[in-house]
């Protein structure tokens, strides 16, 4: 692959700083041009639950000045840059005084290993399917079943996980309904907790994987029809190679790149696409933490967890783009 230059490698992390304070701009921008004012929200919350509150006026007034509100807006907007930096979103309204960090990083774990799990299966058997779907020794009866199988690429997440519930859950009783450990297991590195988590976890990426790997065998087929025509791949099959190296080593290998480019993209898709199959499930990730500070109108949550759904998107295609030499060796990177 040879040596980075540091041109490119500049212009690349210039991309990636842009990016993100762009979509941190932006993330900073939306919620106030919406009329609701989170101190309010949190003063109703106090009066819902104890019928009233005496100096709601001066407790308002301590919640603005305490979520810096009465601040000028280049002030607010100053301050939300330079904490973010520290990953430092404020405090939660609806969990008060709870700081939204402390929120996102009990969650983001379980996100991050739904999602590797989901994705990871999903990127292997979709684009696995789409090539054999090509692949002219694929026996009939796989290329009638592969494309059968993808109706389920038109169900909802949020559908397939309520269907896997009933059956496996609810008829089956083979997986836990909700939750993402058993109550009785105490977590921690053992294999008690890691199976729990994994039998847990099971129905919620199997409802990602039916419904999304038809996503990645659509793309696969379309690129291996076009490499199938490639030169190098008659050459190949006139030289005698077996059909498998071929498969592998001259039509996968050539076509995978785009969708290694999707894989880094989808990150951000599929987080988003977790929100109700969490929330479903009770699991206690990203997505369930957005879906309840979407109902609260928790505004710094939302915030928070916005700007690490892009953060990681962000850098996911920012190390793909680097390591795209090591995947393809005909690829360099240019100084320019």
């Amino acid at each position: 692959m040879g040596r980075i230059p540091a041109s490119y490698l500049m212009n690349r992390v210039i991309t990636l700083v842009l990016t993100i304070v762009i979509a941190a701009t932006l993330i900073w921008l939306i919620p106030r041009l919406s009329p609701v004012d989170p101190a309010e929200i949190m003063l109703g919350r106090m009066t819902a639950g104890a019928g009233t509150v005496e100096g709601s006026e001066q407790i308002l007034a301590t919640l603005q000045e305490r979520f810096g509100l009465n601040d000028p807006l280049l002030v607010q907007y100053a301050k939300y840059m330079r904490n973010i930096l520290f990953l430092d979103f404020g405090l939660s309204t609806a969990s008060f005084p709870t700081p939204v960090s402390t929120l996102i990083a009990n969650a983001l774990p379980w996100t991050i290993g739904l999602m590797l799990i989901s994705i990871v299966i999903t990127f292997v058997i979709g684009n696995l399917l789409g090539a054999l779907m090509v692949w002219e020794h694929t026996p009939r009866l796989w290329k009638v079943a592969i494309p059968a199988a993808m109706v389920f690429t038109s169900i909802p997440p949020i559908l397939s996980g309520l269907l896997l519930m009933w059956i496996f859950s609810a008829q089956l009783q083979w997986f836990p309904l909700t939750g993402a450990y058993g109550l009785t297991v105490e977590p921690g590195w053992t294999w008690d907790f890691v199976g729990s988590v994994l039998h847990h976890g099971f129905l919620p990426a199997l409802s990602i994987v039916v419904v999304t790997f038809g996503f990645w065998a659509l793309g696969m087929r379309g690129l291996m029809i076009t490499v199938q025509g490639e030169d190098y791949t008659t050459l190949a099959k006139a030289k005698g190679l077996r059909p498998r190296y071929i498969l592998y080593r001259y039509m996968i290998r050539n076509a995978i790149l785009p969708q290694i480019t999707a894989f880094a993209l989808k990150i951000g898709l599929l987080i988003a696409g977790q929100v109700l199959v969490e929330r479903i499930f009770a699991y206690n990730g990203m997505g369930k933490l957005l879906y309840d500070a979407i109902l609260d109108q928790d505004f710094p949550v939302i915030q928070g967890v916005s700007f690490v759904i892009i953060l990681m998107t962000a850098l996911a295609v920012f190390i793909v783009d680097l390591v795209y030499p090591l995947i393809d060796p005909r690829i360099r990177h240019e100084a320019a």
